[in-house]
Formats: structure tokens, sequence, C-alpha cells
């Protein structure tokens, strides 16, 4: 492992964000990709059965929603038939009744399916990036591979999947270990982490494999941009496709933090969320009622008003702001905050990698309050 390479894997719901990180070399000249997030692909499948007019026979395992689901729900629509197998009809529910109540034709396999065409569900499409990368002569070989997807985790029935995804983001908070808290070895992954657990059951590969939510992740991989990285305090806001976190940091301590659907946010919505987080009176239950997760207060951190930056892809909703801000693009890239945000909690996860990551070393101490560790 003299000059280790790390895989790096961004599943949002726009699109799924791909880093090949080899030490040794400059990081912004490292292999990158933006292609369809996995949910949408599945989405262009679905519909293009629709259009055609044949049943479907769903497969494969738990995976991200939205645009999946909602050709799912067009295609019953129109009256066709939809089986899935109960691991991949999670994906829409974890209540398989409320899935069934959809539609869906919960089935064991393919006996009774008919001439339904099968399409696999997952998160992680290893085999076609390895091919991707082999025809323009890139090394598949890596010393570990990391993903970041975006876990609601298993909520029981009667639970609201928002409240039980905050719940659960609250938890790690508490444990005081800051936004590393959020990553996993696939083996510690805890048993309510649904999506992520789909994925490392997905993975063959002998390499360590590290699971990590992607709100975080994107937070943590801000702290790369170097005016965000110097601050002591300041408050990163990732605006995905999807979903928006806002972190206020407080000596990389986690001082506050909120989450909503960014379709559901307005300019000034945002803005009175983002006034409520700097100054501790925003209600964990104001943003539930508003459609979105939830929010943590744990106070207003000491000293002058916390610094904002932003990342993200719809990070142009705060264009306008009344609110000063600086645009995170950590390496010259912002579509990768994420990625980078795998490797720092990779590096802190698996201390014998960092050693001989140097390009990351020097920031570990600072970012994520660790001895930082050098070649």
């Amino acid at each position: 492992m003299a000059h280790p390479r790390v895989l790096a894997i961004d599943v949002g719901t726009g699109t799924q964000d791909i880093l090949v990180f080899e030490a040794g070399t400059v990081i912004e000249n490292a292999v990158q990709l933006i292609m369809p997030s996995p949910t949408a692909l599945l989405a262009e499948q679905v519909r293009q059965a629709t259009v055609e007019g044949t049943d479907l026979f769903l497969t494969g395992v738990t995976m991200g929603g939205g645009p999946d689901h909602w050709a799912v729900e067009a295609h019953l629509r129109k009256g066709l038939k939809v089986y899935a197998t109960p691991d991949a009809a999670r994906t829409f529910d974890d209540d398989l009744t409320r899935v069934e109540a959809m539609g869906l034709r919960i089935v064991d396999g393919p006996d009774g399916v008919g001439g339904a065409r099968r399409l696999e569900m997952r998160d992680f499409y290893f085999s076609e990036l390895m091919d991707a990368l082999k025809s323009f002569q890139v090394s598949t070989v890596f010393d570990a591979v990391a993903v970041a997807v975006f876990d609601h985790g298993a909520a029981p029935p009667g639970v609201s999947d928002r409240r039980f995804r905050f719940d659960y983001l609250r938890e790690q908070v508490e444990r005081g270990i800051g936004l590393t808290g959020f990553g996993f070895l696939a083996a510690e992954i805890p048993a309510r982490m649904t999506r992520m657990r789909a994925v490392a059951r997905t993975w063959t590969g002998p390499e360590p494999l590290f699971l990590m939510d992607t709100g975080p992740a994107a937070v943590l991989g801000a702290l790369d941009d170097p005016r965000v990285g110097e601050l002591e305090h300041v408050m990163v806001v990732n605006l995905g496709n999807f979903h928006t976190i806002a972190a206020l940091l407080d000596g990389r301590r986690i001082a506050g933090l909120f989450e909503h659907h960014t379709g559901e946010l307005t300019l000034e919505k945002l803005e009175g969320y983002l006034d409520g987080l700097a100054n501790g009176t925003l209600s964990n239950q104001a943003v539930f009622d508003d459609m979105g997760h939830g929010a943590l207060e744990l106070g207003p951190i000491a000293g002058p008003s916390a610094p904002l930056a932003l990342t993200g892809p719809r990070r142009g909703l705060l264009e306008r702001s009344r609110l000063r801000s600086h645009l995170a693009v950590p390496h010259g890239d912002m579509m990768l905050t994420g990625c980078f945000g795998l490797l720092r909690a990779l590096a802190l996860r698996l201390p014998e990698l960092a050693l001989r990551l140097p390009e990351l070393a020097p920031a570990i101490a600072g970012q994520l309050g660790a001895p930082a560790q050098r070649p």
C-alpha cells in the first residue's frame, strides 16, 4: 500500500458523484465522474416499460427512493402490474402492508409474474463503473471503497420515517464524536440503517467497504475549502437535489443541525431556518410540521456569528439571499464535496490508511478533532 488508492462514491437523488483518489498525485487531477443516480436510472427504465405497456418484476435490494417511487406510481396508474420481492419493495416503505396498498404485489420469486420485465434495484453500480474505468485505462485496484447514501432507516410501523431519521441524527450527534460518527465499516452498520446494509450486501470485493450518510459527508467535505477549513466557527449548508442539511459547527463540535426537503424550501423560509439555527431558537417541531425531518439545537455558539458556507447543486436557492455566504468549492470541485468528506472520515476510521495519505493528514486534526497523522 505504498500509494493507496480509494474509490469514493456519493450517491444522491440526481447524480452519483465518483472520485478515484490516489496518494502521491494532485487531487485536482484525480479521475472523477458525475453520473445519473441509481434512482434516476431505474426511474427511466420504469418509464420505458410504462410506454411499452409492460408489467414489472422488481428484484434486488432496498435502494434510494424519489424518482423511482414516482415512476412506479405512474406505472400503476396506467393499470400495469408491478411485482416486487420484499427487499426491493422496502425501497418504497418499510411497512410492506403500505407498499401493497400502493398496488404492488409482493412475491418471493419469479413464479406467477408471467412475462413481467425484471428490473434490479440497487444503489451500487460497481461492475458498470469498473467497466467504464477500464475502458479509459484506469486501474481498478483499490485499497478501500467508500460509499455515501442517504438512509432514513427502517422506521417501525406507525412511526414517521422523517422523525425516525432525525432521531437517528440526534443520537449520533449526542455520541459526541462529530461528523465522522455518521460513517461505518460494513460490519459495523447499525441494523436500523437498511439502505447502508443493502449496499454492504451487494459488495463482494476483498477491500474494506466504508459507508456514510450523504449529508454529514458533504458538510465534512466542505471543510476542505481553504476559507471554510480555517474557521473555528462556521455554519455549513449542503443544498442537495432532494435534501438540505445545515450544521452549525463550534470548534468542529456540532452545535446545531437541521434537515429538510429542498423542494419544500423557499428563499425566505430557508433564511428563517438559518437565522434560527444561528441564534439557538430553531424548533424541531416547526421543521417537522413543515414536512422537514427536524432540528437539533444545543444552544447558540459563543462569540461572533458563524460565517455561512454553502455547497450542493441547489446552492443557487440562496443566490439572492440577504445572508452573506461563501460558496465552498473544495479542491476546485463542488460536486465532489461528499467524496472529499468520505475520504476524511475513512482516513480517521482506518489510521493505517491515513498514514499513507499525506495529502489528507495535515487537515485531519483541525477538521476532525484527532491528532494529525503524517507519513
